[in-house]
């Protein structure tokens, strides 16, 4: 897989009839590994091993119901309270992270009012806080550590 821009982290990978799986810790199954799946994993390990989030607190590839569709977000980090702290929109490498990308996690957050947000395709990370009563969002040079 392309090497993309975070820190190296070990990974258990599985040939599963002729496709390579990769290992999520947090559904704690072996998965397809897709482009988009490696940038995923990769979030994952730098929300954990970076950022010190405690793994309990992150949910992977979940349902969420948007004005009658069925999406699905690709990582989020809760609070110890059950308010949502994080929402990660994930993107495969080759895809250029622009204005429609930051409108679709914008959708999302409607309906689950993240604190902050993440986008990222992997080599190019994007973090944001919400400003709900200015209505924007002020973007940061770095996501807060776990305390």
């Amino acid at each position: 897989m392309q090497q993309l821009n975070f820190n190296t982290y070990q990974f258990r990978f599985k040939n599963i009839e002729g496709k390579i799986s990769i290992f999520d810790e947090i559904r704690r199954k072996f998965i397809v590994l897709t482009p988009e799946e490696w940038v995923r994993q990769n979030v994952v390990q730098y929300l954990l091993q970076e950022k010190k989030y405690p793994k309990s607190y992150i949910n992977v590839e979940k349902v969420i119901k948007l004005n009658g569709l069925i999406k699905r977000y690709d990582v989020v980090v809760f609070q110890p309270n059950g308010k949502l702290f994080l929402l990660v929109e994930c993107k495969s490498a080759d895809i250029i992270i622009n204005q429609t990308t930051f409108d679709q996690i914008a959708r999302y957050n409607m309906a689950l009012e993240s604190e902050y947000l993440m986008v990222t395709n992997g080599l190019n990370h994007y973090f944001c806080q919400m400003d709900y009563q200015s209505e924007k969002y002020n973007f940061l040079k770095e996501l807060p550590d776990f305390n």
